[in-house]
């Protein structure tokens, strides 16, 4: 049940970046997603209620950009809570960098297999 709930939500959000996208007037760009979905998942994460939906659908909502930005936001306050006012900095780098590292690395090797069309 729980590959359907990851489903069921990760899809969620993917269809709402979609359609913000396609139906706005104003154009928005996959630029303007990264920074709205991730912004959106630290201020969810605030205010308590993205760790919920954390609970309930697990990978489906901390895959996503906006479990990024709620990522960066648990990191703060962790920071906050071990190393005062300038944990605020350090604490959201501390807890994303294993993900950081892995798209910076698995981006290389991509760019070394694979070329771009263009």
């Amino acid at each position: 049940m729980i590959f359907f709930k990851a489903f069921l939500v990760g899809g969620l959000i993917c269809v709402v970046a979609q359609l913000l996208m396609d139906l706005t007037s104003y154009k928005i760009t996959p630029a303007h997603i990264l920074v709205g979905f991730v912004t959106a998942g630290a201020l969810l994460s605030a205010f308590g209620f993205y760790q919920p939906l954390v609970n309930w659908a697990g990978a489906g909502a901390t895959v996503p950009l906006s479990g990024f930005g709620h990522l960066i936001a648990q990191g703060a306050v962790q920071g906050v809570q071990e190393k005062g006012l300038l944990g605020v900095f350090s604490g959201g780098i501390t807890t994303t960098a294993t993900g950081i590292t892995a798209a910076v690395v698995f981006g290389y090797f991509a760019s070394i297999f694979f070329r771009a069309k263009g």
